[in-house]
């Protein structure tokens, strides 16, 4: 998904714990609340951002989580993010409704669904489109960002495709769609140690989870009243707990179904510039790389170039003009 907003800032993404490593009785769960943010061009799609902002960028290389819908797509138009380009990072898409269609430049046509993981490592250089389908009459899901570290971000770009088998315990059914969590390993290629999970718990369950202790850890609340290790995180929120817990308990304590997205992994440890939907190192990164798809692809002299050429009916999205001021890491 595009990161276009009207003004996009910068940001930085550190992998800094300003909060400090503390102890698992100690750790306090940070409320984060999220923004509203139009995107994708002249027909914007709303979401709600928690990550990154002000009070923190990171939690472990995840750098960015917009969280959208439940949408009526007879309203909304749907999602419709003609081609854009992306450096850096991996794209993690995640649905709990709805269906979309997925094209890129290495030459991958799928599409997302619930219940399946569509990863794209954009590394060197990628561009995709994201297209709600035909059929689809409600959409809701998740758009996650890992940061790629110095060591992998160069390397070529990749698509791949996981459909995650669910399993229960005790009334909490867990997708676990990267890393490994009570048990369940995902097929998903990470590039830094991280945790990606659904939660669904019926009503009054509650599951004490065994972490990595070396892990920062959000909770988004897509559904439901929620707790993290006993503080309340509202809908649409995302409860930060630092390093240094060795278990987390999420409870359920409406008296209806909640949804919770588990994300988490080792500080990254690096200092990352990231704007609009490219993540490098520094201001001439960006500024090259902007350039590039400008020519590239805006100005059509080369289908080959860094970003490659989507199959995709209509333009692709032209950049947004850089800030007036350097681009740079801010601790």
């Amino acid at each position: 998904m595009s990161n276009l907003e009207t003004e996009p800032a910068e940001l930085l993404c550190d992998g800094s714990t300003p909060l400090g490593t503390v102890t698992e009785a100690s750790a306090p769960v940070v409320i984060l609340e999220p923004r509203d943010v139009p995107l994708g061009g002249p027909r914007a799609m709303g979401v709600r951002r928690t990550l990154p902002q002000r009070r923190r960028s990171l939690i472990g290389a995840w750098c960015f989580v917009d969280h959208y819908g439940p949408d009526d797509v007879s309203v909304t138009g749907g999602m419709v993010v003609p081609p854009h380009p992306h450096t850096g990072l991996q794209t993690a898409s995640w649905l709990f409704a709805g269906e979309v269609e997925h094209r890129d430049s290495v030459g991958s046509l799928a599409l997302v669904r619930p219940g399946e993981l569509n990863l794209m490592t954009a590394g060197a250089g990628i561009s995709h489109s994201e297209v709600s389908t035909p059929t689809t009459t409600a959409l809701h899901g998740v758009q996650l960002w890992i940061a790629l570290p110095e060591l992998t971000r160069h390397q070529a770009p990749r698509f791949e495709n996981h459909v995650i088998t669910p399993v229960t315990l005790n009334g909490v059914t867990l997708h676990v769609f990267i890393g490994s969590l009570a048990g369940q390993t995902a097929a998903a290629r990470g590039d830094t140690p991280l945790v990606g999970a659904q939660l669904d718990l019926a009503a009054g369950a509650w599951i004490d989870l065994d972490v990595q202790s070396s892990f920062e850890h959000g909770v988004l609340v897509d559904t439901g009243a929620v707790s993290v290790a006993g503080t309340p995180v509202r809908q649409n929120e995302l409860g930060f707990v630092d390093a240094g817990r060795g278990r987390i308990r999420l409870e359920n304590t409406g008296q209806a179904h909640a949804r919770v997205l588990l994300l988490g992994g080792e500080p990254l440890g690096e200092q990352i510039v990231m704007w609009w939907n490219f993540i490098g190192r520094s201001h001439e990164e960006i500024t090259a790389w902007r350039a590039q798809w400008q020519t590239e692809v805006i100005d059509e002299t080369d289908a080959a170039g860094r970003f490659g050429h989507v199959a995709y009916h209509g333009t692709a999205l032209p950049a947004p003009a850089l800030p007036t001021v350097r681009l740079k890491p801010r601790d």
